[in-house]
């Protein structure tokens, strides 16, 4: 129902590129030449500017961009609400999701699901991102959330929410470090972390390969099971956290954790659904979707 051009946009936008777009949405490139000329004639203005092979969005086309991306969700929320009025969702549904997101980002979610789909009785399995997909293969769960970046090759992957790592102190701490420090500078630094299987150690990990560093170089105190733990750990030692943003955003605004920048290190991240290949639909495919849909209120 939705005008397909706003979409054929959307894609060669996000991309940059005519090809990839063509490529994603398995039509012909002249028909996505077509759909982007049929727009700038409709509006009289150019919205990408062409250089060579390389093309980017004009003032025109940042602004389109924005109202088809809220245009596009509106028609997904509208398709969506059209079809829950002739079906009525019932049984169960067994969500598993990593200790992160367990804490910080479902129970609004499930809060809303609950309201929005009463007879469904749902249940959550917490653990790490390792046990989730474990408890996925072994048919424990039927949907899993995820914050790692390891894919394994028997379960499908999407993406759902993005993340952020931060290294916080205890500003009362003994330990004297400045707001920023560079990745050479870990090895000096006491540290607790998440445990082996935790998302957050294999972003941290990754992050440190890409400056030489290993984790056994590093002077790691202690290895706790949950987030809450390594906060309260800081609280009352000495040390230096890698954590979620979203775990500490209250404790920041009120000054009890301190963020520290590690220059040219980022630590980005995707919370991801795992599902079993191939093992689609049912009620697991209406919470994806309803999520999906309101993961921007997260």
């Amino acid at each position: 129902m939705s005008d397909f051009r706003l979409k054929v946009f959307q894609h060669v936008a996000k991309n940059l590129s005519f090809t990839k777009a063509s490529q994603e949405l398995f039509i012909s490139q002249p028909a996505i030449t077509k759909h982007i000329q049929e727009l700038e004639s409709t509006y009289q203005v150019r919205l990408f500017d062409r250089l060579g092979n390389k093309i980017t969005l004009t003032e025109a086309g940042k602004l389109l961009l924005q109202h088809s991306e809220r245009i596009l969700d509106d028609y997904k929320r509208l398709a969506y609400e059209m079809n829950l009025l002739h079906n009525a969702y019932t049984g169960e549904l067994r969500l598993g999701a990593s200790t992160t997101i367990a804490q910080y980002v479902l129970p609004p979610l499930l809060g809303s699901f609950i309201e929005k789909f009463p007879q469904v009785k749902l249940s959550l399995f917490n653990g790490n991102s390792r046990d989730v997909e474990t408890a996925l293969q072994e048919h424990r769960i039927d949907l899993g959330l995820v914050e790692g970046i390891v894919r394994l090759p028997q379960l499908k992957y999407t993406d759902f929410l993005d993340d952020e790592l931060v290294a916080i102190v205890n500003p009362g701490s003994k330990l004297r470090m400045a707001d920023e420090i560079l990745p050479q500078d870990l090895p000096n630094i006491p540290l607790v972390l998440r445990e082996r299987g935790s998302g957050t150690l294999d972003v941290f990990e990754k992050a440190l390969q890409q400056h030489d560093l290993r984790l056994s170089a590093l002077n790691v105190l202690l290895y706790l099971g949950s987030t809450e733990s390594i906060k309260l750990f800081l609280s009352n030692s000495d040390c230096m956290g890698i954590v979620s943003v979203r775990s500490v955003s209250r404790e920041l605004m009120a000054g009890m954790y301190r963020v520290i920048d590690i220059k040219g290190m980022p630590m980005q991240r995707t919370f991801s659904f795992a599902q079993m290949q191939g093992q689609e639909g049912g009620l697991a495919q209406v919470f994806m979707q309803y999520a999906l849909l309101h993961n921007k209120k997260l």
